[in-house]
């Protein structure tokens, strides 16, 4: 019997890749209140809030997510179904169009955020990071 084959890593960008710039999580409540003063965006599945942070306060180059649900959404079953919802579509798109040195924290929304389907949601996330970049630019 022979082991089973290592997964190799493909070179030419294709998904699987490991992301260029880290993606750290978001756990300490004061860091989602100051995401929470800052820029927000609503899509119809969830609410996306960036920040850029201060040079001094974490490491600039690492991108740092957070999620949240509230009891709103539903019960922990269908809470937790949202988050991890949210979780993957932050990992397939933030390495991609997130901004170093940026807090961004996405928060589920009542039946939207895990029933919408996935390549919908897909595209809410880039269309809203779009906008949080551009209107971030104009001040």
């Amino acid at each position: 019997m022979t082991p089973p084959e290592t997964p190799t890593i493909p070179e030419n960008g294709e998904r699987g890749a490991p992301p260029a710039v880290s993606v750290c999580v978001i756990k300490k409540r004061a860091d989602f209140l100051k995401a929470a003063r800052a820029r927000r965006i609503a899509m119809p599945g969830f609410v996306l809030q960036a920040r850029k942070r201060h040079s001094g306060e974490c490491a600039a180059d690492d991108i740092r997510i957070g999620f949240t649900c509230s009891k709103k959404v539903g019960n922990a079953v269908a809470r937790n179904r949202a988050k991890r919802r949210l979780r993957e579509i932050a990992r397939e798109t933030l390495p991609a169009l997130g901004r170093p040195g940026y807090d961004y924290v996405l928060i589920g929304r009542r039946l939207e955020t895990a029933t919408r389907p996935y390549h919908i949601l897909l595209a809410d996330i880039e269309k809203a990071l779009h906008k949080i970049h551009q209107s971030g630019q104009r001040k």
